[in-house]
């Protein structure tokens, strides 16, 4: 990725994500402002919340996953991306009913900024605890952040197994020669971080 996220900026896209959760749960418009020393960055063109580049927003409650959605492509920009996969990982997860107000208190929020994808033409170059994959095969695909490896102890071919499995594709799919194996990192922070 070539540009740095700030602390500045870091504590305002977990403070945009938690408050984007709550204006939605209590039905009314979101209520932030940029803090001064933000504002300053963005007045001088300097600041990432207005580039376009994928995020995922995490929500765990103790150690359990709560909900997880993202954008793999910067479609938007990040301050854009993060506000709306907050959200959808709040209400929208389909492996997860929809967040109630009393969870909200008991929710950590982690944010994922992804790099631009790179082609993986060697799988054997990807790096356990750097590369996220994601892979597209026969009209499927699946995405897994470069922290999930090391979270789940896995290795490098149990990692290239399972993304293959969140693909909904036989094992080994990423090695035919008509898939698709894209490789990115990834700049993870959350408020466990800023506490």
């Amino acid at each position: 990725m070539d540009f740095t996220i700030s602390k500045e900026e870091r504590r305002y896209l977990l403070g945009l994500a938690r408050e984007s959760i709550s204006a939605h749960l209590d039905g009314r418009r979101i209520r932030i402002e940029y803090p001064p020393e933000l504002r300053e960055l963005i007045d001088s063109g300097k600041s990432a919340l207005h580039i376009p580049c994928g995020a995922f927003v995490t929500l765990t409650m103790g150690s359990a996953l709560r909900g997880c959605i993202g954008r793999v492509v910067g479609i938007k920009s990040l301050e854009e991306t993060v506000r709306e996969m907050a959200v959808s990982a709040a209400f929208e997860d389909p492996r997860f009913p929809p967040l109630g107000a009393d969870e909200l208190p008991r929710c950590s929020i982690e944010i994922s900024v992804l790099s631009p994808m790179e082609k993986c033409s060697d799988p054997r170059s990807v790096v356990v605890g750097t590369h996220g994959l994601y892979l597209i095969y026969h009209g499927r695909s699946g995405v897994l952040l470069p922290q999930v490896p090391v979270e789940q102890g896995w290795n490098l071919d149990e990692y290239l197994d399972y993304i293959c499995r969140k693909a909904g594709v036989p094992p080994f799919s990423y090695n035919q020669k008509d898939a698709e194996l894209y490789t990115f990192t990834a700049t993870v922070f959350s408020e466990r971080d800023t506490r």
